[in-house]
């Protein structure tokens, strides 16, 4: 399992959209409580439960981790850890990944400066307060000497491209892995 994790404007969602586009993995879908969006679908976006199922699941302990976050549960659920699924996660999932002590679970995390981080944000036309809160909330959350012991390699997503990433990603998962 390929797990992604950076601040804002590193490249995240494009890398892993990538990954499941050229090299056939696929997107960990995580559990919630909350409620459907349009153009959602159940299985893809989220698995949607209610919060009597997510309760008997954390019962079960059936979660890897899980978060009450504006007063809805979500969570990652262990049985959809495979060798073909990528997930995006902030550092406190991480820790929580690393911990099951699983050698086919590979952590990336990807560095970008704060001036191209902002200069991309700008470019995806983001409102500007949201970008300043953004990149000074992120200084906090990916404190890299705070993390460093759960993440198994940094990347820099500074100047190369979306394809060149995943490329970098995929080779070092494989050959972590020893997959042809």
């Amino acid at each position: 399992m390929i797990i992604v994790i950076g601040p804002s404007a590193t490249g995240k969602s494009e890398i892993v959209k990538c990954l499941i586009k050229n090299y056939n993995y696929n997107k960990f879908v995580t559990t919630t409580t909350r409620k459907i969006r349009v153009n959602e679908v159940n299985g893809i976006d989220y698995h949607f439960l209610s919060v009597e199922e997510f309760k008997n699941k954390i019962e079960n302990n059936e979660f890897i981790e899980y978060v009450n976050y504006n007063n809805n549960f979500y969570g990652t659920e262990k049985r959809n850890i495979n060798d073909s699924t990528c997930l995006i996660i902030e550092p406190s999932g991480l820790k929580a990944f690393k911990e099951l002590n699983d050698d086919h679970i590979v952590s990336f995390f990807l560095y970008s400066s704060k001036e191209k981080r902002k200069e991309r944000m700008i470019k995806r036309l983001d409102n500007i307060e949201d970008i300043n809160k953004r990149l000074t909330s992120d200084d906090s959350i990916f404190d890299l000497e705070k993390i460093k012991n759960y993440i198994d390699y940094i990347i820099d997503s500074n100047d190369s491209s979306i394809e060149e990433i995943a490329l970098k990603i995929n080779k070092i998962y494989k050959e972590k892995l020893n997959i042809k």
